[in-house]
């Protein structure tokens, strides 16, 4: 079994959605929710319990991208606090890690959909 195209799709899709929901709190367009950063309520995290973790749970691979996400959304509540106590500038600036974050998990994605398809071969 390993990862569909569909799957990364999904993935990239609520990255995506993560990224300019709290780009548009950072830029005074919406308020924050605090859903966006909670790791059960948060679209990535649901897909990830709900998706991955089922067909891959026992990959390595799925803990860090747990571990990963985790730093993405406590990160990006930090910068919304940053953003709220006036330090704009500064939140703004650190979309810069949200983005390395996010590239860490697809680049996890990818292995462990290189290391499902070795072990299902």
């Amino acid at each position: 079994m390993d990862i569909s195209t569909l799957d990364f799709q999904q993935a990239s899709i609520k990255q995506v959605l993560f990224k300019s929901r709290l780009r548009s709190v950072l830029y005074g367009v919406r308020e924050a929710d605090a859903d966006l950063f909670s790791l059960q309520l948060n679209p990535l995290g649901q897909w990830l319990h709900t998706v991955v973790k089922p067909k891959y749970g026992g990959y390595p691979e799925v803990l860090e991208i747990e571990r990963v996400l985790q730093l993405l959304l406590s990160t990006g509540q930090e910068l919304v606090k940053q953003y709220q106590r006036g330090h704009i500038e500064e939140a703004r600036a650190g979309l810069e890690k949200i983005n390395q974050y996010s590239d860490q998990i697809t680049d996890l994605l990818q292995k462990l959909a290189h290391t499902s398809q070795r072990t299902a071969a």
